[in-house]
């Protein structure tokens, strides 16, 4: 259970640091470009703890899905950035294979 926690954290952290890389301003801004830097090592760091357990395609996967969603949804919260009905049903199939790999597959590590 702790891979998958270090794996949320990794998420989140990248999911942040993407988040700042696009309110540096091209790392014109310090305190955003800091985050970045930040984000990105913790996000790097903790995905290398989570592929000792979980396989690196599985945790990839997870990492990208759920990665795409948070900053779909922060594009939207925070920039007024649009999604579109294809955009929005791409993202629930790419969320749908997450989730079939993680409940069906014998690949992924429970």
């Amino acid at each position: 259970m702790k891979n998958w926690l270090f794996l949320a954290i990794a998420i989140v952290a990248e999911t942040i640091a993407t988040s700042a890389l696009k309110a540096s301003d091209g790392f014109s801004r310090l305190w955003p470009s800091a985050l970045v830097v930040a984000g990105y090592g913790i996000a790097f760091y903790c995905l290398a703890l989570t592929l000792r357990t979980i396989p690196v395609g599985i945790a990839y996967a997870v990492w990208s899905g759920v990665g795409i969603m948070l900053i779909s949804l922060v594009g939207w919260l925070v920039y007024g950035q649009k999604l579109d009905t294809p955009a929005l049903v791409g993202m629930g199939l790419i969320v749908a294979g997450v989730l079939v790999m993680n409940l069906f597959s014998k690949s992924a590590a429970h």
